[in-house]
C-alpha cells in the first residue's frame, strides 16, 4: 500500500511567488532582441525545462558557451526584478513546518539555477526545511524528464511511488508521472484546464494552503 512520505516541491511558482518576475524577465529578453514572444505560450511549453535546454531548442546551433551566455543574462534579468519583489506562495512555511513535524521528508526539485536558488533560499530560510535540493546543476535533465524526482526520491531513500509532487507547470506534472508519483497542481501560474489530462494529479488548489497531507489527498 501507497505511504506518503516526502513531498517534493517545485520552488518557482510553487514555494516563491517568481514565475510573473520570469515573465516579465523572458519578456524584456525578447525585447531587446526585438523578438516578439506569447508568453502563455512560452511558458506552458518552457516551464520546468533548463535554460540550456529552451535555448537549444530556441536557437539551434550555437555553442555551449553561447547558450550559457544566453541563460545568465536572462537569469540576471530576473533577479534584479526579484531582488526586491519576490515573494511567498501563500502557505509555504506553513506546509513545510508541519509536513516535518509528521516526519515527512522534504526536497526541492527545480529547474532553476544555483543563483535563483540561492537569492530565495537566503531570503526565505526554505533551504534550513528541506533535505535536499535537485536540479539541472546536479548533471540532470530537466522536466519533463522524470531525472529531478528519481533522484530526489533517491537522496530521500523513499519509493517514488510514496512520494507527493507540489508543481505549478505541466511539463513538471508530467515528469511527476513518468517518475510514477502522484501531485499536486498549484493554479499559481495557470488555470486549472492546464492541468485536466493528467491521471497523477490528485488535487489542483490555489496555493499551499490547508493541504490535507495523505495519499490520496483531496482538495480542501
Amino acid at each position: 500500500m501507497t505511504q506518503l512520505k516526502a513531498l517534493l516541491f517545485d520552488l518557482d511558482g510553487t514555494l516563491i511567488d517568481s514565475m510573473p518576475h520570469h515573465h516579465t524577465a523572458w519578456v524584456e529578453w525578447h525585447r531587446r532582441r526585438e523578438l516578439t514572444i506569447d508568453a502563455e505560450r512560452f511558458f506552458l511549453e518552457t516551464a520546468g525545462r533548463s535554460n540550456v535546454e529552451i535555448f537549444t531548442d530556441m536557437l539551434p546551433g550555437r555553442s555551449g558557451d553561447d547558450y550559457a551566455a544566453l541563460a545568465a543574462e536572462k537569469e540576471a534579468i530576473y533577479r534584479d526584478i526579484a531582488a526586491t519583489r519576490l515573494g511567498l506562495i501563500a502557505g509555504t512555511h506553513e506546509l513545510l513546518d508541519r509536513a516535518a513535524g509528521l516526519g515527512l521528508k522534504l526536497a526541492v526539485c527545480t529547474a532553476s539555477t544555483p543563483q535563483n536558488i540561492a537569492l530565495a533560499y537566503d531570503r526565505f530560510g526554505i533551504g534550513d526545511k528541506v533535505q535536499t535540493t535537485v536540479s539541472p546543476a546536479d548533471g540532470l535533465r530537466g522536466k519533463p524528464h522524470p531525472d529531478i524526482f528519481l533522484e530526489a526520491a533517491k537522496r530521500l531513500g523513499v519509493s517514488p511511488a510514496d512520494c507527493l509532487v507540489f508543481e505549478d507547470a505541466p511539463l513538471g506534472v508530467e515528469a511527476a508521472r513518468r517518475a510514477g508519483m502522484k501531485a499536486v497542481a498549484l493554479t499559481t501560474t495557470m488555470g486549472a484546464d492546464a492541468f485536466a489530462g493528467f491521471d497523477n494529479v490528485v488535487a489542483v488548489v490555489p496555493d499551499l494552503q490547508d493541504i490535507k497531507l495523505s495519499l490520496p489527498i483531496h482538495q480542501p
